[in-house]
Formats: structure tokens, C-alpha cells, sequence
């Protein structure tokens, strides 16, 4: 089972570029080989911003599998973000699938 997110970021600044990486090293740790993170840049795509009522940057969505999750900074702290990912997501570990990024939207 792959878990989704879609991590919202605006323009390719530090924070954007801290935000993924952590968010990377974070999914890496608590699903390795089981989750897929989607970029959108809501300076490029406003319409998806909009649609995903994001109202600020960095945030990510869990868009599945499992109940919805919006978290909101640049994850610095990777041991927070997943304490805050782990009960929600089910902790599930050494799942045999590949980690992907898609691409940007």
C-alpha cells in the first residue's frame, strides 16, 4: 500500500527545498518503500492551491490511504513529524513497493 502526500510548497526557496527533503527523510523513515510525494508549487498552480484550500507554505496532505492530514511548516524537526505522522498513517513498515516522487503537477 502506498501512502500519498502532496506537499504544497511556493517557488523554489530554501524553506521549499528544506521542506521536501525533510518531508523525504521523514516518509523515508516511517514508510520506507511505501509512500509517493507529489510537489505542487502554488505559485505555478493557484488553481490547485485553491482547490486544496491552501492558505499557507509549506503543507502537506495525506491524501491516502487512511483518514486525512494537513501539516503545515518545513519539518525541520523530523522526529516531530513523525510522531505526528505515525499514529495517523498506522505505522506500517517494510512494505516490499518502491518510493517515488511524482511529478510536479
Amino acid at each position: 500500500m502506498i501512502h500519498v502526500f502532496e506537499l504544497y510548497i511556493a517557488g523554489d526557496t530554501f524553506v521549499s527545498r528544506r521542506a521536501r527533503t525533510n518531508l523525504a527523510v521523514a516518509c523515508g523513515q516511517l514508510l520506507p518503500g511505501a509512500h509517493a510525494i507529489r510537489v505542487i508549487d502554488v505559485v505555478a498552480r493557484p488553481d490547485l492551491a485553491e482547490e486544496a484550500a491552501v492558505v499557507v507554505t509549506p503543507l502537506v496532505v495525506s491524501t491516502g490511504p487512511g483518514p486525512a492530514l494537513r501539516v503545515v511548516g518545513d519539518f525541520a524537526d523530523v522526529d516531530r513529524v513523525i510522531a505526528t505522522l505515525r499514529p495517523r498513517l498506522g505505522h506500517r513498515t517494510g512494505v516490499a513497493t518502491h518510493a517515488r516522487e511524482l511529478a510536479p503537477a
